[in-house]
C-alpha cells in the first residue's frame, strides 16, 4: 500500500469523535443493532487493524464487505469524516493480503477483470447475453424455476440480469456532436461499460438534450469503463489500469465539463485526484479530469435549458442513488430538472436517501442483505403511488426495476434526464 494511502487512512482514522450520530443513518446497523456493523464500529475495527492489536480476521473482512459503502454516514457525520475512503482502503489490504471470500474473489477476477476492464469483452459478454434473452432462453428458465432446484437465491439473481440494448450507445455515435448555430459550450461525456450496453437509450437522451441546449458534445472513442466498480472493491491497480486509460482519452480534447449520467462513475471520476495522489506523472493530469466532472443533473440544473415542449401528466417520484446525494452532494438539482417539467406531479419518496441494496455489486455478492434493503424500499415506493420513480444510477435502477416485478407495483423506473428528454424533445415511448 502507498505511502499516500496509508497518510489518508491515518488522517481519516483521526477525525472520528465516535459521537454515534452515523448509527441511526446505516442500514446494515438497522439490520443488527450490533456496534460493529456500524460506520463508528468499523472504524474502531479498521483503528484496530491499523495499529496492530487486530489481525485481518474472517469477522473483520465480513464487516467491510457487508457496508453498503452508501456514505450515508458522510453526510450525518459532524466530524467530516470520509468513511468512503477508509472503508474502499480496507477492502483494498483485504484484497493485498488475499483475504477476500471466494465467491468475491472469483467473481471480481471474471466479471470485473474478465469482462469489464475490457471493452470488446464487455460488448461480447453483452451480445450473448443479448441472444440469451432474444432465443427466449431466459424467459423459459424463470418461468420453469429450474434453477430453484440448486438455489431460490440463485433464481432470484438470475431475474435480476439486464436486458442488453439491441444497439450498443458507442456503435454508430460520432465522436463529436454539434448543435444548430453556434455552440454555447463544449462538453465531454462518458459512455462507459454497463451503460453504454444495457441502457444506451439513457446515454442518447443526456446528449440529446445537451445538444438540444446548445453544447457541443464529444465523446472519446478511446475511453473505457471508469473503474469505479474496480475501485470500490478493492482492485485499486485495475481501477488505475482503466482511470489511465481514461484520463489519456479524455485529455485529447477541450472542453468545459467531462458529463456522467451514471452516479457511480461520476463520484469515481471525482476520486481520480486521490487515487493518483502518489503518481508523479498523473496526479496533475487525474485531478484535472476530477475538477471537470459533473453529474449530468448537475450540470444541466447550472445552465438555462430550452422550454418544454411537451408536458408529462404524470405522478413522480424520486429514489437519491447513494454515491450522487451522499457522495457527491447533489440533491436539489435532480429534483428541480423533475419538478420543472410541465405535467409533473411531484411526491416525494419516504426514506429517499435509504439505500435500496444494489450497492454496486452488493446486491450479487450480498443477496439476502440487498433484498432485506429492497422490501424496505418497495413498501415506501409503493405509499407514493407514483407513475414513475426516477433515479440517476443503473445499479438502482436494476434494482428497482427488480423489486417492482417482484411486488407487483405499477410504475416505470426512468433516469430524470429521460423525464427531460420526453419534455424538451418530445419523445414519448
Amino acid at each position: 500500500m502507498s505511502d499516500a494511502t496509508l497518510r489518508h487512512i491515518d488522517d481519516v482514522l483521526s477525525h472520528c469523535i465516535h459521537c454515534g450520530m452515523c448509527l441511526p443513518v446505516c442500514p446494515t446497523y438497522a439490520m443488527t443493532y450490533q456496534e460493529q456493523s456500524s460506520p463508528r464500529g468499523r472504524i474502531r475495527l479498521i483503528r484496530s487493524l491499523h495499529d496492530g492489536s487486530l489481525q485481518l480476521s474472517d469477522e473483520f473482512v465480513n464487516e467491510m464487505y457487508f457496508c453498503l459503502d452508501c456514505q450515508a454516514c458522510q453526510t450525518a457525520c459532524p466530524a467530516g469524516v470520509q468513511y468512503g475512503s477508509l472503508v474502499e482502503d480496507a477492502r483494498h489490504i483485504i484484497s493485498q493480503q488475499g483475504q477476500e471470500p471466494l465467491s468475491l474473489r472469483l467473481f471480481k477476477k471474471l466479471f470485473l477483470r474478465g469482462v469489464l476492464a475490457s471493452k470488446s469483452r464487455t460488448k461480447m459478454a453483452a451480445r450473448l447475453m443479448k441472444l440469451y434473452f432474444k432465443s427466449g432462453l431466459q424467459d423459459a428458465v424463470d418461468q420453469s424455476g429450474i434453477l430453484s432446484l440448486f438455489s431460490d437465491r440463485i433464481h432470484a439473481k438470475h431475474q435480476l440480469l439486464p436486458q442488453v440494448s439491441d444497439e450498443f450507445f458507442d456503435d454508430d455515435v460520432p465522436e463529436v456532436i454539434s448543435p444548430k448555430g453556434k455552440p454555447l459550450g463544449r462538453v465531454a461525456f462518458l459512455s462507459g461499460c454497463i451503460m453504454n450496453v444495457a441502457f444506451p437509450s439513457i446515454h442518447r437522451d443526456a446528449v440529446g438534450v445537451l445538444v438540444k441546449a446548445g453544447y457541443e458534445v464529444v465523446i472519446p472513442k478511446e475511453q473505457v469503463c471508469c473503474g469505479s466498480l474496480h475501485g470500490h472493491n478493492g482492485d485499486v491497480e485495475g481501477a488505475k489500469s482503466l482511470a489511465r486509460n481514461n484520463i489519456e482519452a479524455f485529455e485529447k480534447h477541450n472542453y468545459e465539463a467531462l458529463i456522467v449520467d451514471s452516479a457511480g462513475c461520476g463520484a469515481f471520476l471525482k476520486e481520480y485526484g486521490r487515487l493518483f495522489a502518489d503518481d508523479a506523472e498523473y496526479a496533475s493530469r487525474a485531478a484535472e479530469i476530477s475538477k471537470k466532472s459533473k453529474d449530468v443533473t448537475e450540470f444541466l440544473a447550472g445552465i438555462e435549458l430550452p422550454k418544454p415542449i411537451t408536458s408529462l401528466n404524470k405522478r413522480v417520484t424520486y429514489h437519491d442513488a447513494c454515491h450522487l446525494v451522499h457522495t457527491q452532494k447533489i440533491s436539489h438539482e435532480p429534483r428541480r430538472l423533475i419538478t420543472s417539467i410541465p405535467g409533473v406531479e411531484f411526491v416525494e419518496l419516504p426514506e429517499s436517501t435509504w439505500c435500496c441494496g444494489s450497492a454496486g455489486i452488493y446486491n450479487i455478492v450480498r443477496f439476502d442483505d440487498s433484498m432485506k434493503l429492497l422490501e424496505r424500499k418497495m413498501e415506501n415506493l409503493a405509499s407514493t403511488h407514483a407513475d414513475i420513480v426516477a433515479t440517476a444510477n443503473p445499479g438502482c435502477h436494476l434494482q428497482l426495476h427488480y423489486g417492482i416485478k417482484k411486488f407487483g407495483l405499477k410504475m416505470e423506473v426512468m433516469h430524470p434526464v429521460s423525464l427531460l428528454a420526453r419534455a424538451y424533445l418530445a419523445r414519448l415511448d
